[in-house]
């Protein structure tokens, strides 16, 4: 028997750093691009706005809801810690391989892919491979298409990993100065629009009223929700900075304040640069966009604006806001199979902590290779399809879970409780079931893919239970 101890995480890093972890985890592509799927359906400049209000505070609540989680336990692991503490293992694994196969590695990826894009465009990276484009697999997976952009995309992923094997301190810096840079440059973007004189009409925002006997109302309820979804997936992040609270200093104090002030900062962020946006241009134009592949609102938006040199600026924005947000995702979500695997629910390896850097290295190592598979693959868009879907169903559970816990006495600290987790709850109903309404396909193949993981979990509690013996 090998009583060797294995090396912990270290526990250095302070609120002000949880608070840019979870902005910059939140940050990345979506605030720049989903303006413009959003006006497609809604077409209407007051509604855009209440989309990304009416998330943000449904978002709010979540995050109130797993602040109050977040002050029941020092360990690592977020969300599969939470859900395994009080419904089960069972429960807790799901999350855990759910968050494995689609829910960070995909958004990693994708995070990763545009990045490579912008990167690409602006400095005009040549193609490669092209004569091998069409190649495909099942006429599903095209590996060498836009080979260019996929391997800056791989080299990202492979520089960030190493960075970050290399040290939490320094991942937590890097961080830092990234997340700063995206929340000045989003500023920047605000004044511009809010500046702009030329000859859109300048946007005021209006309480929509729905009528229920008005024909066809129940699609635009439909549609209002179906344009959330678009802004939940730029709101999503926010409960990362949970993977990593056995290394940050007093983490059932600051992980929740962390959270709050985080969520509610990304909030504001969002709210005025879409009312800028909208200053600039319509929905009509935005719904435009939303058919041009490629095309991002955002920098349509400078080109309007500034013309060649907004362009520019954008790109360079954008680059640096989705490698922030790769950066803030790929440091994270690792300590989730860390703890998964130091708790017998996953391949041993991934518990493993370098003796010299005290970093989940095996876990950093495994996620980049699953996420570089995705990016190669193109599959990725596919799989964000099914983000937001995933996403709730497990955030619901996490309201369940407050109320749980604060029934049999286990929660003395709790934000809002009962409305918090109870609205919070009735909100992730809603959304499931609208996307299983909207987009059937996504959610069921997202729900298929969460069922995949019930066998691996049989296998791995057989193999803990013969350790045990």
């Amino acid at each position: 028997m090998n009583n060797k101890k294995e090396p912990s995480l270290l526990q250095v890093l302070g609120l002000s750093t949880a608070i840019l972890l979870v902005a910059g985890s939140m940050i990345g592509s979506g605030i720049f691009k989903k303006i413009a799927p959003m006006s497609a359906e809604l077409m209407n400049s007051s509604l855009i706005l209440w989309a990304w209000v009416v998330a943000g505070l449904i978002t709010m609540l979540g995050a109130f809801s797993f602040a109050s989680l977040a002050t029941t336990t020092n360990e690592a692991g977020g969300q599969f810690q939470y859900l395994k503490n009080v419904f089960g293992d069972f429960f807790g694994f799901i999350y855990g391989w759910s968050f494995l196969a689609v829910i960070s590695t995909a958004s990693i990826a994708s995070i990763a892919y545009i990045f490579a894009e912008s990167l690409s465009n602006l400095f005009g990276v040549p193609p490669l491979l092209s004569a091998y484009s069409s190649y495909n697999i099942n006429g599903v997976i095209f590996p060498f298409q836009n080979a260019s952009v996929k391997l800056i995309a791989i080299s990202a992923l492979i520089f960030l990993t190493l960075f970050n094997i290399r040290g939490v301190e320094g991942g937590g810096w890097l961080s830092n100065i990234v997340t700063g840079a995206k929340i000045l440059g989003i500023l920047l973007l605000v004044l511009m629009g809010l500046s702009y004189s030329g000859s859109s009409t300048p946007v005021t925002p209006t309480i929509p009223v729905f009528n229920p006997n008005q024909t066809g109302e129940m699609l635009r309820i439909s549609a209002f929700f179906t344009a959330m979804l678009g802004a939940f997936w730029a709101y999503d992040g926010w409960v990362n900075i949970t993977n990593m609270a056995s290394e940050f200093k007093n983490p059932t104090k600051n992980i929740p304040r962390a959270i709050i002030i985080g969520t509610a900062l990304t909030m504001c962020l969002y709210v005025l640069v879409n009312y800028a946006y909208l200053q600039v241009l319509t929905p009509a134009d935005f719904a435009r966009i939303s058919t041009q592949g490629g095309s991002i609102a955002a920098v349509e938006v400078a080109r309007v604006a500034m013309g060649p040199i907004g362009i520019t600026l954008l790109s360079i924005l954008i680059m640096v806001s989705t490698f922030g947000a790769t950066q803030a995702s790929t440091m994270s979500a690792a300590r989730v199979y860390y703890q998964m695997s130091k708790e017998g629910y996953f391949f041993k390896p991934f518990s493993h902590v370098h003796k010299r850097f005290k970093t989940p290295y095996i876990s950093l190592t495994g996620q980049m290779i699953w996420a570089c598979l995705l990016i190669i693959s193109g599959t990725f868009d596919q799989l964000t399809d099914m983000l937001v879907f995933a996403g709730f169903i497990f955030y619901g559970l996490g309201a369940i879970a407050v109320i749980r816990l604060k029934v049999i006495g286990k929660l003395e600290i709790t934000f809002g409780y009962p409305a918090v987790p109870l609205l919070f709850l009735l909100c992730c109903i809603v959304i499931v079931v609208n996307a299983v309404y909207t987009r059937p396909l996504e959610s069921l193949t997202g729900l298929g893919l969460i069922i995949l993981g019930v066998p691996f979990y049989f296998y791995f509690r057989l193999q803990k239970s013969k350790i045990e013996i």
